[in-house]
């Protein structure tokens, strides 16, 4: 089987026995046992108590060059409550190379203080004065020259800072920044092939009335030096150079409601032209051009949120007293996202002209806890996503990779062989290949090394320090046999400090960049599903079946209510879609908050069907086997509806009720309708009648919305008997009749005759 197995403890060792050789240093003993971490540098960077803090900002080139200088520029920043003077920087260089993704990882570990490479000191640049938490710039060009090593390899790279503070001078240095520098001879043959993924996912929380929920947050991850702008200007950045882009469609409609001036859910009816349907909605495109009012040219999510006609819920705010999306006036913090997540869209659909885009199933589904309560959702969440990318300017690819890279192997089983299955290398042990096979899946294996970062002591995850990580895993690599591709997926949550000069480091001879399809274009190695790694805790932070239950429940009140307005077909879907969008891998961790924001929901739209009832009179008595009374159905909506009225009875060989297919109502209004009563037997009967839904699917069951009233109906059925005596009375009557007329006309004949 395909376990992890360790070697850590006896790379830091050696590793460190190394750079204890080269500095003359005492090496210490290693640790018992492996520390694995994603970001395992960041233990590094808070346990570094040198009072001057070094960063390295721009290293070009980014590996060791075979002719010319290496540049390096950084800052460094006194981070002591003294003032620090004289400070001098030198770069340093290590002079025994790291020859194996083991040997990097190891490396990560080496606590920041041990001294890792030779001070360089004929090349240095001074600092005079730093006050507490001042700051200054540095620059240094180390010539060819001064580079004494050659065999291929990853090198440790750096600088350090040497100053004076009140006690004078001690020995050592005050302050480091460390890094990796690769080697590759030019004797060396080959390139390897690389490609970098750009994750685009968030959280995606509403409001009850469907609208994003904080704003504020938005606008600040949508504007320069935010995260997701970060990224997309990261991925702006490469120019020409390909991109892999993985993408939650629903964060782009979500971006598109923002732009729109993020309304509410409407209950208006659908405009011409739009696509119809409960999860279509009006063209994705990443270019909306928002007017005035909020605009309408794109919505942010199954179409219902975009709408341009008359409000869904009354100009003066009743039935809850939530915002009309077509009146909708957005506020000045709507305003202002509105401004970012336009700018954001705009160089979205420019940075991805020509790149590989990986489409993630609708709302980055948390598909381990799918699987083991709605194992339906994937396949409807994986349609959503290609429906709504149909209709983007770029061909996209239907892709599954989680953020931490961990793929439930019942989910591999589940999806498509043509989709793109990307997972970390974790899963796979430590000599994991580029590219398996599992079952007629491939795996596109991504590494978990490089995404961790640099060694720190500053930050591994700076833009520099991530992309000399990438340059190091793709030279250990160029040595392998088979000469594996590298795949990295960046960092979750991970907001690059600056897109300048990354895409230009890899720019090595060696380094063949390229896309996601194009590195995984090999024969995979098989792999049996049961040998993959899914640690236990994997499975234990999966979403909750309570969670996925609520979001089911209000999945059918959106689907309810859309049958309920006569002229709505984007309700439905829209509910749908924010949905899918809580039941994502950003909900681990907040389940009670998500489950929240679903019920929040869920009562809104139970308010608005609250506003459709049923009156009827309390009692009916027909004279006779067959009658009729009248109901009344009431829209308190500001919508046309369309309803039914289904009677349950407590005998229904005794007694059948009959009336209208559907019952339309008009916006704020009444509608009188009269029902049908047949009886077969005398006496009191008890009938229901109950306000549901309309479907014109026979098979469909009426969803009951809530209103119902109870109806005594009195049949009086008179008997054979009663019928005869009533008759013989009738004829005895109308006898005495005619024998009175008769002898009036008599009477008066006589009187003539003697007159």
């Amino acid at each position: 089987m395909l376990r992890p197995r360790s070697l850590r403890p006896a790379l830091a060792a050696a590793v460190l026995t190394l750079a204890g050789a080269v500095t003359g240093l005492v090496v210490p003993p290693a640790p018992a046992s492996p520390v694995v971490a994603t970001r395992a540098p960041v233990a590094a960077v808070e346990a570094d108590t040198a009072p001057l803090g070094v960063t390295i900002e721009s290293l070009t080139p980014g590996a060791i060059p075979r002719r010319g200088p290496i540049r390096v520029a950084g800052s460094v920043i006194n981070r002591s409550d003294e003032t620090w003077s004289a400070i001098k920087l030198y770069p340093f260089l290590g002079s025994t190379p790291m020859t194996t993704a083991a040997e990097l990882a190891a490396a990560t570990e080496v606590p920041a203080e041990q001294e890792v490479g030779n001070r360089i000191v004929e090349v240095s640049d001074v600092v005079d004065e730093l006050a507490p938490g001042e700051a200054a710039p540095f620059r240094l060009t180390l010539p060819a020259s001064r580079i004494t090593v050659d065999a291929a390899g990853v090198y440790w790279f750096g600088v350090h800072a040497l100053g004076e503070s009140a006690a004078g001078r001690v020995d050592g240095a005050d302050g480091r920044a460390r890094t990796f520098l690769p080697l590759v001879p030019r004797t060396t043959r080959g390139e390897i092939r690389t490609a970098i993924v750009v994750p685009l996912r968030r959280p995606i929380d509403h409001e009850s009335d469907g609208s994003l929920a904080d704003v504020t947050s938005w606008t600040r991850t949508l504007e320069t030096g935010g995260t997701l702008r970060s990224l997309v200007d990261l991925g702006a950045s490469a120019g020409d150079r390909p991109v892999s882009w993985l993408v939650d469609p629903a964060l782009v409609d979500a971006v598109r409601r923002l732009a729109d001036g993020n309304p509410p859910r409407s209950l208006g009816p659908t405009e011409p032209g739009d696509q119809g349907g409960p999860s279509e909605g009006p063209d994705a495109s990443f270019s909306p051009e928002p007017d005035g009012d909020g605009g309408n040219e794109g919505d942010g999510g199954d179409g219902g949120d975009g709408d341009s006609g008359d409000s869904g819920d009354g100009e003066n705010g009743e039935n809850g007293g939530d915002r009309a999306s077509r009146g909708h006036e957005p506020t000045a913090d709507e305003l202002l996202a509105a401004e970012a997540a336009a700018t954001w869209l705009d160089r979205l659909s420019a940075a991805m002209s020509g790149d590989e885009v990986l489409a993630l199933p609708y709302g980055d589904l948390d598909v381990a806890g799918a699987l083991a309560t709605d194992p339906g959702l994937l396949e409807r969440t994986r349609d959503r996503s290609t429906e709504v990318t149909a209709t983007w300017d770029v061909p996209t690819t239907p892709a599954l990779g989680s953020p931490s890279g961990y793929l439930d192997p019942a989910a591999i089983r589940a999806v498509s062989p043509s989709d793109t299955l990307l997972v970390t290398d974790r899963m796979l042990g430590e000599d994991a290949p580029g590219v398996a096979t599992v079952g007629g899946r491939r795996l596109v294996v991504t590494s978990s090394g490089a995404a961790s970062g640099g060694p720190g002591p500053d930050d591994p995850l700076a833009a520099v320090a991530l992309r000399q990580r990438v340059l190091a895993e793709a030279a250990v690599r160029l040595t392998s046999p088979g000469r594996k591709p590298l795949v990295v997926q960046l960092p979750a949550g991970w907001a690059p400090d600056s897109a300048s000069g990354f895409f230009e480091g890899l720019d090595e001879g060696w380094v063949s960049l390229g896309t996601v399809a194009e590195a995984a274009d090999r024969t995979g190695t098989p792999v049996d599903l049961a040998d993959l790694d899914y640690p236990a805790r994997q499975a234990e932070r999966r979403l909750d079946p309570e969670t996925f239950e609520t979001a089911t429940g209000l999945i059918g009140a959106g689907q309810v209510l859309q049958r309920v307005l006569r002229d709505n077909t984007e309700v439905a879907g829209e509910v749908s879609d924010e949905a899918f969008a809580a039941v994502s891998y950003s909900s681990r961790g907040r389940s009670t908050t998500t489950r929240l924001s679903l019920l929040a929901s869920r009562r809104w739209i139970d308010g608005k069907l609250d506003s459709v009832t049923i009156e009827a009179p309390r009692g009916v008595a027909l004279s006779s086997a067959d009658g009729r009374f009248g109901a009344t159905v009431v829209n308190e909506l500001a919508e046309p509806i369309e309803v039914s009225i289904q009677a349950v009875t407590d005998d229904p060989a005794a007694l059948s009720i009959e009336g209208p297919r559907t019952v339309e109502v008009g916006a704020n209004q009444r509608v009188s309708v009269l029902l049908d009563a047949s009886t077969r037997e005398p006496g009191v009967h008890r009938v229901r009648l109950v306000l549901t839904d309309h479907t014109d699917d026979p098979e469909d069951t009426p969803t009951p919305l809530g209103s119902a009233e109870e109806v005594s109906i009195r049949s009086i059925q008179a008997s054979a008997v009663i019928w005869v005596i009533m008759g013989a009375g009738a004829l005895l009557l109308f006898s005495a009749i005619a024998v009175r007329l008769v002898r009036r006309v008599r009477r008066a004949r006589r009187e003539e005759a003697t007159g």
